[in-house]
């Protein structure tokens, strides 16, 4: 698929604005050139979507990257999350602002829950209204942090980033988040590479004539959910790219929904790593 296609695959939010289903993930990446070379061939490619984070220390190496790339500003969707322990949204937004280059964030969520689904919201709320970021959510929220939010926010939250693969089906937290209305959005959709060597992934695969990470893209992208695959391989850039000119199968779905291992949960992790 081309660059300008791949930029045409978008699923709305609810506050009017879209996001790209397939962007690229930074986390682990080293500020300097390898998050810089990343970022590049990333965009060369056609991707339009870049996710990195407070909390990665590399939204330097994204700007930079996002400047000599050539590509304009406004037809790239940036995402960063505020660092819980930082205490105050606004004054973090302004920095990761400043370090990236960039006039607004497309996207600015909670990293995780620390100390309370609540804490932070009123100062994301106030990011948005002073124009640092077009839309706000948050990450690693359970179903019952989820509920206590909404109940309790003025602006919702467009997005619930989570680990989320067929490994990592979680139906419970998928359908909530449908049901508010906000959207799920996947991150280590390939458990970090463990997740291709599975027999029945790279059986799909064998059948499509793909590789089993696109297979593994694929089942998030075949339920509209973005995606955010990292690698700061150029090879590895561009094969997680090329999931929009094939489809998979119902039984193919099917097989690859019984390899979760949550039950269903309405968990967003397994345990806290915070």
């Amino acid at each position: 698929m081309d660059a300008a296609t791949q930029q045409g695959v978008t699923r709305p939010l609810a506050d009017g604005n879209a996001i790209p289903l397939l962007g690229l993930g930074v986390w682990q990446a080293m500020n300097g050139p390898e998050s810089k070379k990343a970022v590049r061939w990333a965009l060369e490619l056609g991707y339009r979507h870049i996710d990195t984070a407070q909390a990665y220390g590399n939204e330097e190496s994204v700007g930079e990257a996002l400047r000599e790339s050539g590509v304009p500003r406004e037809e790239v969707f940036v995402t960063t999350k505020f660092h819980p322990a930082r205490g105050d949204p606004v004054g973090e937004a302004e920095a990761s602002l400043r370090r990236l280059g960039v006039d607004y964030l497309d996207l600015y969520l909670i990293h995780w829950p620390q100390g309370g689904p609540t804490l932070a919201w009123p100062g994301m709320e106030r990011a948005r209204e002073l124009g640092y970021a077009r839309s706000i959510g948050v990450s690693n929220f359970d179903v019952g942090e989820l509920q206590e939010l909404l109940a309790a926010a003025s602006v919702p939250p467009v997005v619930n980033q989570v680990q989320f693969s067929p490994y990592e089906y979680r139906k419970g937290l998928l359908e909530a988040c449908r049901q508010k209305g906000v959207v799920l959005e996947a991150y280590s959709p390939l458990g970090h590479g463990r997740y291709m060597a599975s027999e029945t992934v790279g059986r799909i695969a064998q059948r499509h004539g793909r590789t089993p990470a696109q297979v593994l893209l694929r089942w998030s992208t075949e339920r509209d959910i973005p995606v955010i695959p990292k690698s700061t391989h150029r090879d590895r850039i561009a094969e997680n790219a090329q999931i929009f000119d094939f489809g998979l199968s119902s039984a193919d779905m099917a097989e690859l929904d019984a390899l979760d291992r949550t039950g269903g949960t309405q968990r967003a992790l397994e345990r806290e790593w915070w």
